[in-house]
Order: C-alpha cells, then sequence, then structure tokens
C-alpha cells in the first residue's frame, strides 16, 4: 500500500468549461474532448511540478496548441471556438492554474499561442 496519503491536487473537473455544456451550440463530444486536454494538464502539472510562471507557461501552452487543434472540429460540426468558449475556456485555464498554486498566473499569458 502507498503509504503517501496525500490528495492529488488540482482542480473539480465539473467546474471545467460550465458554460460550454450547457450551450447546445457546442457539441458535448467536443467538450468533453476540451475538458480531457484540461485534465491532462492538471495531471502534467502534478506530475513535473514547474518550478515557476514559465515552467508552468510551457505545459499551458502546449494545452493551448491542443485547443487549437480542436478549434477545426468544432467547425465541422458547426459551432466555433467563439466569445463564450474563449471565456469559458480561459477561465477553465485559470482554475487548474491556481488549483495548482499559481495564483499569480497571467490568465492571458495562460492561453497565449491561441488561435481562437
Amino acid at each position: 500500500m502507498n503509504s503517501d496519503t496525500t490528495a492529488p491536487t488540482g482542480p473539480d473537473p465539473d467546474s471545467l468549461l460550465v458554460g460550454m455544456y450547457r450551450d447546445p451550440y457546442f457539441p458535448d463530444h467536443l467538450v468533453d474532448r476540451g475538458k480531457a486536454i484540461l485534465l491532462r494538464l492538471s495531471a502534467r502539472i502534478e506530475a513535473e511540478r514547474p518550478a515557476d510562471l514559465d515552467a508552468l507557461y510551457v505545459l499551458t501552452h502546449a494545452a493551448t496548441e491542443e485547443f487549437n487543434d480542436l478549434e477545426e472540429e468544432f467547425g465541422a460540426a458547426g459551432s466555433e471556438i467563439e466569445t463564450v468558449a474563449r471565456d469559458e475556456i480561459g477561465e477553465s485555464f485559470r482554475r487548474v492554474a491556481t488549483a495548482h498554486g499559481f495564483h499569480d498566473a497571467d490568465p492571458e499569458e495562460l492561453i497565449a499561442p491561441r488561435e481562437w
């Protein structure tokens, strides 16, 4: 049995992309994929424990690139990552960062390479 009783950190998965799930404009199966990106990001932060904001941004930028790739699929489904989605995604990135103790992370820098 693992003697480490520390509970994993990270955001409540049900707090991610809530507004997108509530809006039928965004297909749930694609929102699920976005949520999976965020949960993988959280797991990477937990595993790699970035030492500072610059190291965190390397991880969040990689996850943002995954969202960039997902944008085309939203378009093919008659949707897009527009203002509501952009705000929800940005807020979810912020939740992931703060859940891991990065309270000073710049919300715009977290998703700087976004194409949406």
